[in-house]
């Protein structure tokens, strides 16, 4: 069947053409038995026969495994079928912009960027642990919704498209530079190459740009497989050292030294988007504000300002960063982390002060 001869698959009457892809169509369709609007994904096969087969079982078995996954983060899909020689997949329609065109427009709010990428990192963790990997994870796999609302799209896609790229040891499955170093050898992938892949997507869109770049494909899969990444605040001093640390872990070349769950990654960047909101919330109330400071609100305030260079690495009078905080900051209210003693004695203090 022609794809530009498409009316109907199955149940779903065509309406518009959404976009095109390497593999196929995506249209906007009409449920006739359920009257809803859905996205229809077509997937063209193969036209040699064996690998015809193998592809046509392959794509049954993802689509299925993709089609028992319920969560917030992931796109739903409703049905799968075929209409001659075109699969296809029915889901959920949505209304918003793919991540990888907002990026497109310019660099992203920081604490914008952290939630969807935790989003995306909840959403991978949930289909991890029901063993669905999805291996395409990119910036055109995740669209946003309803303002800051993130979804993975193309689970059980991936699996179907073999890159033209490909090694000795296998093909090889998913975009070029969004790959993990094992994806790019042509070895066997688990949940932690996703891990990898959206540590790409993080860094990309906290910074504006790509951990590795290079004027070729080969070169930068070798880049990947064996050349350190660049930390974000090289690129944007400005960052916080807490996501050096949080990219470094999402980006490590040996997958066991990787975050060993979407899960991990995601309860690492709430972290770092409430550190830097309680510091971002200080701010305001110190430029808003003027206060006596008592002993205690004084105590805090000194321990507040290491809390600022943890997350910030800058401090109001420009020091340097105090790294020793940074992988330890967890609990933002300061004033829990020494409270004045109630012995404390204000006259003793002072007379031992002015002895000295």
């Amino acid at each position: 069947m022609s794809e530009r001869a498409l009316a109907q698959l199955g149940r779903y009457r065509i309406v518009a053409e959404l976009g095109r892809g390497n593999m196929g169509v995506v249209y906007q369709a009409e449920d006739v038995q359920l009257n809803r609007m859905v996205a229809v994904k077509t997937i063209i096969a193969p036209a040699d026969a064996p690998e015809h087969a193998e592809y046509d079982a392959r794509f049954y078995q993802e689509a299925r495994a993709a089609g028992g996954l319920n969560h917030p983060n992931l796109v739903t899909i409703h049905d799968i079928g075929r209409e001659g020689s075109v699969a296809y997949m029915a889901m959920e329609l949505l209304d918003g912009v793919e991540l990888r065109d907002l990026m497109k427009r310019g660099r992203l709010p920081l604490s914008f960027a952290l939630d969807i990428v935790a989003q995306a990192a909840e959403g991978l963790a949930y289909a991890h642990e029901r063993g669905v990997i999805h291996r395409d994870i990119k910036p055109g796999n995740i669209m946003v919704v309803r303002g800051r609302h993130a979804k993975i799209m193309d689970f059980g896609i991936a699996r179907m498209q073999v890159s033209e790229v490909k090694t000795q040891t296998g093909a090889i499955l998913g975009s070029p530079k969004y790959m993990s170093p094992e994806q790019v050898a042509g070895r066997r992938v688990d949940h932690r190459s996703d891990v990898f892949s959206l540590g790409i997507v993080l860094f990309e869109a906290v910074t504006g740009s790509a951990p590795f770049q290079a004027p070729d494909v080969g070169q930068l899969m070798y880049q990947i497989a064996n050349v350190p990444h660049r930390s974000p605040s090289t690129a944007d001093p400005a960052l916080p050292p807490m996501l050096d640390l949080i990219v470094a872990r999402a980006l490590e070349k040996t997958a066991d030294a990787r975050y060993q769950s979407a899960a991990e990654l995601a309860a690492d960047l709430r972290v770092c988007i409430t550190a830097i909101d309680a510091v971002r919330g200080a701010h305001r109330a110190d430029s808003t504000e003027a206060t006596v400071m008592t002993p205690t609100d004084a105590a805090a305030s000194a321990i507040g300002s290491d809390l600022e260079i943890a997350i910030t690495g800058t401090s109001a009078s420009g020091g340097a960063p105090n790294a020793g905080y940074a992988t330890t900051v967890i609990n933002t209210d300061v004033r829990a982390f020494f409270p004045l003693s109630q012995r404390f004695d204000s006259t003793v203090a002072m007379q031992r002060l002015g002895q000295g």
